[in-house]
């Protein structure tokens, strides 16, 4: 269960958040719990939960291991800062910030080679689910995104699939809907990387909350969830990562 908190919290208010959280969540073994803060509060959080069961990501990296790209962090920086994992592609990148599937690529292996887990996110937006063109469009992101990735770069990976429509909307895709592109993701991997598909953890993102975490992670290709707003508030995250699967 991860939380992408985006440009939210100050760094006071991110080691709050993760003081909290840890006492909460200590006795959960059978969940993955990460963190997403900012880039600024990544270490402060590192050290707050260091050694215990909350794993602390970065919501981005640029390719390059260092130079003249002002703004911009490395995997190495990230990996000295404590982070274990990092978002690439996530819709908000592709939609602001010119993300495409070539640059997604890019990242994926820097991070692999800093041995930092990507969390690659691809998704439709509403007029593309409205046209028809999902499968066609995920097939394209998965097989851009990551490509020429060796196969032990491809079992480490996660895919997140995060339905554009229902980020921050208060929509969700059904169970039916989010497994059955969740089943088309771990497909058209398996034609890529073959037994790296069975391996691969792939998490739904869009509007994941309290009260629809359960039936969604009922679904057999759905392995976790990529949280935003729900992972603001401790307590809405405390519930997601205490769900029941049944």
């Amino acid at each position: 269960m991860a939380g992408n908190w985006k440009m939210n919290k100050t760094i006071a208010e991110s080691v709050s958040f993760v003081h909290m959280l840890k006492t909460a969540v200590s006795d959960v073994k059978d969940v993955d719990v990460l963190v997403f803060p900012t880039f600024i509060s990544t270490n402060a959080v590192y050290n707050e939960v260091k050694g215990l069961n909350i794993k602390v990501g970065a919501q981005n990296l640029f390719w390059e291991e260092k130079g003249a790209f002002t703004g911009e962090v490395s995997a190495s920086m990230l990996k000295d800062a404590g982070c274990s994992y990092v978002l690439i592609g996530h819709s908000e990148r592709r939609q602001y910030f010119g993300e495409v599937d070539k640059t997604v690529n890019k990242k994926v292996k820097a991070a692999s080679l800093n041995d930092i887990v990507p969390i690659v996110c691809v998704g439709e937006t509403l007029k593309e689910r409205e046209e028809n063109t999902t499968f066609k469009v995920i097939k394209k992101q998965v097989k851009e995104s990551l490509s020429d990735l060796s196969q032990e770069e491809a079992s480490k990976l996660v895919i997140a699939y995060e339905p554009v429509w229902a980020i921050g909307t208060g929509k969700t895709a059904t169970p039916q809907q989010a497994q059955e592109v969740h089943a088309f993701i771990r497909e058209i991997y398996s034609q890529l990387y073959k037994n790296a598909a069975d391996k691969v953890r792939i998490l739904y993102g869009g509007s994941v909350k309290p009260d629809n975490v359960s039936e969604l992670m009922k679904q057999s290709d759905i392995d976790g969830g990529l949280v935003g707003g729900a992972s603001l508030e401790v307590e809405s995250f405390i519930k997601l990562v205490k769900y029941f699967k049944n």
